[in-house]
Parts: structure tokens; C-alpha cells; sequence
């Protein structure tokens, strides 16, 4: 018996097929894997905390407005928003405003269908009356369908005054590896470790206790963003102690050979704690810092396409215990990181990261990774939010393309059984992560 295709499935069932999955999806109770969430103030108490977000400042940018007229210290929040809705009208088509204005009528109530110059005052007043309630932060966790959210913590993050268990802590580490030479880093690797950073030895051991100190306060990753001329390979105690002593020395004007070779030395060695302490080491692959310096705040940054997965075999070979959750900044390389998870047990893609975090490329690509590699490899999204407020309408986005996907590819297509696809949609939202993530324990 051969397979209907979706052009012989009649519209309108099609239709109600995607929004009963969709519609079971919603039901998943999240726990979000990668975020920018402040643990000590999650949630928005201004209209300039949403539109504040990179995606708002780099698209009004790009569409014509100064970058002085928001980036002026002077400016108060108000006047901001202002002048960022002057310059929004262009960005109406974009996904990036379908979130807000998702987000603006599910979170605020917003009555209306656009947010204009004629009408924004009075959504400011509805998010800084919300801000105000001490329950808004439940709230909105509730209504987005959240238990807990991963953060992205620094090094020397105390982890204290906040839970533990719905904010999970993950230790981002790129100062760790890539700006070491500089004084300031060193000063708070030793001021959060007590530990004076004057040999190789007591670095290993200020690297120690970091891992010590966020396991112990439920930490359940680590995590890395990696440009893509990065090509990490083992370098030998010697070699590594000579460069910290240049590094000691000559600090933010140490030669560059100098602090690669550091850096080398230092991600291989917390891959190794990675793999003693048993936490999954995220790996965000592709950035190039500051592209565009005349830019907004965090909208200068771009991919090189030259970037390719065969940089981090050996590193994949090496490390077979650890579990390497990728991602992957533009859609260009999705394929290679499908074939890499194909191969290596041990990596796994995660989420659709930035450039490739809209409807047509996370539909294309997540019919690529649902059709070569096994579903337990799979980690379907991430919010990467700074406030929680856009948890709600970026995992609602993934959710109808998901949904679009099973209904058409799997429920049509290869005949399963709705409550199937759906068990698999779970795997993708929920089930995985709590694996993955879990430290042979299931998440708190």
C-alpha cells in the first residue's frame, strides 16, 4: 500500500491534522535547555526590555536609524521606545515581530493587531503595570508552559540568591579559553576560585574547583561559543606552561601564538573535566565577533560559511563518554552537523541557533535531522531569551513547524498514528533533554 501524498490529503484535513498535534504539543510542559535568563530578574518591567532585545535594535538599525539615538546613556527608557517604534514600521513582515506582537497579546492582553506609533504608550503601561505584580514572573512561566529554564552563567558566578532547580545552572567559558591574557579575567578566576594563577598547576586547579562549585550548585552543562577558524587540538603540559608564563607576563599584549596555544590547552582540559564531572559540553559553532563594530549593541556579529565540522573530529574521537550538543549559527552548515550526529554517537544537534532561527530554515532543516538521524539525538529548540517573556512566542513558532512536519511527513506520509508523532514531537521538546541533560538522574 503506498503512502498518500500531502497534495492528494485534502486541505482541510491537513489543516486540522497540524493543529491537533500542534494543539497536543502545547500540552508539553518545557524545560528550556539554553537561555540568557537573569535568574534575578527574569522577567520584563519595561517595554524597553523587549524591544531592547538585540533582534528589535540591529533590524531598526539596518532599516535606517542611527545607532547614537538609542545608544545614547542619557536617553530614559520612554524616549527609547519611542524612537525604536519611529523605526519598527519597516520590520512588520519579519518573524522577529510576529514574536512581539505574540508575546504582547498572550502575555498583556494586547487588544490590538499591530503595535504603531498611534498606539505603543499603551502597551508600555500595561508591561510596566505587569512588571510591578510579585507574581508576575509565575505568571508568565504558567502561561508558557515552563518548569525550568537552562542560563548561561559566567565562570565566577556565586549561584546564589536564586533556585537552583528552575534556573539550572550551565558554565559558559569562553573567557576561560579565549581571554585569559587579559588581566581582568584573571582577577576574577582567582577572586571566585581564592586560588593565585601563577602556574599551569594552579590554573588546573582554579579549573577545578569552577567545575566543583557549579556542579554542586545542579549545573547540568557546560557551554562554549567557537569561532570558525577554531580547530582545538591537545597540547602538552610543557608547551601550555610556557604560554601561561608569556600570558602571566605580557598580558593583553601577548602574542597571539601565545594565547592560542593557551587556549588549545584550556578547551581540551575542560573537555576532560567535562567528562569527569559527566556534564554535556555545548558547543556553538560559527561566530565571528564584531563583523560590523559600527553596529548596535550585539548586532555586529556574523558567520563565515568556510566553517566546517571536521575541526572537531578529532575532538569527537577523543571524547566518546562526553555528549557534544551542537549548534550550528547558520543554516548553510545544518547538513554536516546532520551527518557528524549521524556518525558520532556522542554529538547531538541542538536547536536552531540565531541566523537560522526562522520558519524556512528551521522547517528545512528539521526535516533533514527527523529523516537521518535517530530521534534520541535530537534536542528541537532553545529559546537562547534574555527575558522570559520570549519563551512563549519563539517555542510557539517551533512548535506549529513541528507540528507542520509530523502531520506531513510522518502522519501523511509514512502512515503513522497521530498519538506517534506526537510521542515523537515530545522526545524533541522535552523527552531529550531531560536525557541529555539529566546527569543519569531526571531534572529536578
Amino acid at each position: 500500500m503506498t503512502a498518500m501524498s500531502t497534495t492528494e490529503y485534502e486541505l482541510p484535513q491537513l489543516d486540522s491534522l497540524q493543529r491537533s498535534i500542534r494543539d497536543e504539543l502545547s500540552k508539553i510542559t518545557l524545560i528550556d535547555p539554553h537561555s540568557h535568563i537573569n535568574p534575578h530578574s527574569p522577567s520584563s518591567s519595561n517595554l524597553v526590555d523587549l524591544l531592547g532585545y538585540h533582534y528589535y535594535t540591529e533590524l531598526a538599525h539596518s532599516a535606517g536609524m542611527p545607532r547614537e539615538s538609542i545608544e545614547d546613556p542619557n536617553i530614559d527608557a520612554k524616549t527609547k521606545v519611542g524612537r525604536l517604534i519611529e523605526n519598527l514600521g519597516a520590520i512588520d513582515n519579519t518573524v522577529q515581530w510576529t514574536w512581539m506582537l505574540h508575546l504582547a497579546q498572550e502575555l498583556y492582553d494586547w487588544p490590538s493587531d499591530c503595535i504603531d506609533q498611534s498606539n505603543w504608550e499603551g502597551l508600555y503601561d500595561r508591561v510596566v503595570q505587569c512588571g510591578l505584580r510579585e507574581s508576575w514572573t509565575d505568571e508568565v512561566l504558567q502561561r508558557s508552559a515552563v518548569e525550568s529554564i537552562f542560563l548561561t552563567n559566567d565562570f565566577d558566578d556565586p549561584l546564589a540568591g536564586f533556585d537552583t532547580h528552575r534556573y539550572i545552572p550551565c558554565l559558559r567559558t569562553d573567557d576561560l579559553v579565549f581571554n585569559l591574557s587579559q588581566p581582568a579575567v584573571r582577577q576574577r578566576l582567582e577572586a571566585a576560585s581564592n586560588i593565585t594563577v601563577n602556574t599551569l598547576e594552579k590554573f588546573d586547579e582554579a579549573l577545578q574547583f569552577l567545575f566543583a562549585h557549579f556542579c554542586a550548585n545542579n549545573a547540568k552543562a557546560c557551554a562554549i561559543s567557537l569561532p570558525p577558524d577554531f580547530a582545538p587540538i591537545q597540547v602538552d603540559a610543557v608547551s601550555a606552561a610556557a604560554a601561561l608564563q608569556h600570558v602571566l607576563v605580557e598580558g593583553s599584549d601577548s602574542d597571539p601564538a601565545h594565547v592560542r596555544l593557551l587556549a588549545y590547552w584550556t578547551f581540551w582540559r575542560i573537555t576532560e573535566l567535562c567528562r569527569e564531572h559527566k556534564l554535556p559540553f555545548d558547543l556553538m559553532i560559527g561566530v565571528i565577533r564584531k563583523v560590523y563594530p559600527t553596529g548596535v549593541f550585539q548586532g555586529q556579529d556574523l558567520y563565515d560559511s568556510r566553517v566546517s565540522m571536521i575541526q572537531y573530529a578529532n575532538l569527537f574521537r577523543s571524547f566518546p563518554s562526553v555528549t557534544f550538543p551542537v549548534s550550528v549559527l547558520a543554516s548553510v552548515t545544518n547538513q554536516e552537523l546532520v551527518d557528524y550526529a549521524w556518525i558520532f554517537p556522542n554529538v547531538v544537534m541542538n536547536g536552531h541557533w540565531w541566523y537560522s532561527n526562522t520558519p524556512a530554515f528551521i522547517d528545512r532543516d528539521l526535516r533533514n535531522r527527523l529523516e537521518a538521524v535517530p530521534k534520541t539525538k535530537q534536542i528541537g529548540y532553545y529559546s537562547d531569551a534574555y527575558k522570559i517573556e520570549f519563551i512563549l512566542p519563539k517555542f510557539s513558532m517551533y512548535r506549529q513547524i513541528l507540528a507542520n512536519v509530523l502531520a506531513e511527513d510522518f502522519v501523511i506520509k509514512r502512515r503513522w498514528t497521530e498519538e506517534r508523532a506526537i510521542a515523537l514531537g515530545y522526545d524533541l521538546l522535552r523527552g531529550n533533554v531531560e536525557r541529555i541533560f539529566g546527569n543519569h538522574q531526571q531534572l529536578d
